[in-house]
């Protein structure tokens, strides 16, 4: 499907209603450009060949499957979980779930047998949706043993093949003829570190505003796509991922599983690129030699971790954005890995917009510790058993880091 220029992006009145709102705001604007895609050999992968949406099929299909997960009937913000490898299929089910009226819950896909049933408890989920094969791994035969176990687990839903008995076909229901509009979201749930007992909600505002403080730093343009290589499993991937993406009303092209080849293969697509990376593989980027098609490079840490802002960060090249992630909290973008530490160093100081994100440093005991902050683009909290938490989003929260600093120059953050 051709990739066309937009007429214009979303506005801000349609992300406060949610991701599933800004797709269909930018499919109304834009339904001709291209919004995801795979890289990739995916049908080795998952037995599926690579898919290319624009925004007008992507919002049909997202809003076939909501109708769909609507006749189910389960209560208003149930929570659902979304076990998924990555890719446009994953951003389908996201956005269909978020659109009928539910709370999304991202689930890592790495996770075993034992962490995918304490993560289905811990959250309280009542469906799942998943896929029929990942790799070597069949998902959704996982998912059916791990449901026995789970008597409030209603609905298990994939995308095939290999959907076994019981479980409801996503293909079937992406045929369905019927779209609904999505409702105003609900927020999300994802788990932090990683960890199946540590489930954290965030409101549809808190995403909107995170989204928006990482694109102050250097905002996504509608011509531009972003070749992710990060799972949207949680904040760091949604947020540099499908949220900007959706924000601008461009493409979102995602590399899972990782190879080499196609990697290269989709970087080489003429089309103006954002390439976000995780850290781990900054090293081995170094070596390749991007097209001039990449305009800005983004390298994602997690907290804890080592900084280097010094002139390796700052090369020759594409624009450098680096972004460090506290938690499932907080996604802190700067211009560069020098500005980053300038930031860390002297959070008073740093251009951030301070109405969604304020950072400081303090050293007042064992509560304030360190790095802390406040502002609704921070505004989460561990998900309790019944409802979602309420949180007034000027309160200061510990952020349970610090800065690490040699030579008088923060080289990272280390836990507090």
């Amino acid at each position: 499907m051709a990739e066309r220029t937009a007429d214009a992006a979303p506005d801000a009145s349609a992300r406060s209603g949610g991701l599933s709102a800004s797709l269909f705001a930018a499919a109304r604007s834009g339904p001709q450009r291209t919004a995801l895609r795979d890289s990739g050999d995916r049908a080795a992968w998952c037995g599926r060949p690579p898919i290319t949406w624009t925004y007008a099929a992507a919002a049909e299909i997202v809003g076939r499957l909501a109708r769909g997960i609507g006749a189910w009937r389960l209560p208003a913000g149930s929570r659902v979980g979304l076990w998924f490898s990555g890719g446009a299929e994953s951003a389908l089910a996201h956005l269909a779930v978020e659109a009928a009226g539910h709370l999304p819950c991202p689930m890592p896909a790495l996770w075993d047998a034992g962490q995918l049933s304490a993560g289905i408890a811990s959250a309280g989920l009542v469906a799942v949706l998943t896929e029929g094969r990942r790799g070597a791994r069949r998902p959704a035969e996982d998912l059916a043993q791990a449901a026995m176990g789970h008597f409030g687990l209603r609905y298990l839903a994939a995308f095939g093949p290999g959907v076994p008995d019981g479980v409801i076909s996503l293909d079937a229901m992406a045929l369905e003829r019927g779209v609904v509009e999505p409702v105003a979201s609900r927020g999300l749930v994802t788990f932090a570190a990683a960890d199946p007992t540590r489930p954290v909600y965030r409101s549809a505002a808190a995403l909107a505003a995170a989204i928006d403080v990482h694109l102050d730093v250097l905002p996504v343009t509608a011509d531009e796509r972003i070749l992710t290589l990060l799972p949207a499993h949680d904040l760091r991937g949604l947020v540099t991922g499908l949220g900007a993406a959706l924000a601008a009303g461009a493409s979102l092209e995602t590399v899972i599983p990782f190879d080499e080849a196609g990697f290269r293969a989709g970087l080489m697509r003429p089309v103006p690129t954002r390439l976000v990376v995780p850290s781990l593989i900054e090293a081995a980027l170094a070596a390749l030699p991007l097209p001039w098609t990449v305009r800005a490079l983004h390298v994602v840490h997690r907290a804890p971790t080592h900084l280097i802002p010094g002139p390796v960060a700052e090369s020759a090249g594409p624009r450098r954005l680096d972004s460090l992630v506290f938690d499932e909290d907080v996604v802190l973008t700067r211009p560069g890995g020098r500005d980053l530490a300038a930031t860390l160093a002297h959070p008073e100081r740093a251009p951030l917009p301070r109405a969604l994100l304020d950072l400081a440093f303090l050293d007042r005991g064992p509560v304030y510790r360190g790095l802390v902050y406040r502002g609704l683009a921070c505004a989460a909290a561990p998900l309790p058993r019944g409802g979602v938490p309420d949180l007034d989003p000027q309160d200061w929260r510990n952020s349970g880091y610090r800065p690490v600093s040699a030579g008088g120059t923060v080289t990272g953050v280390e836990t507090a």
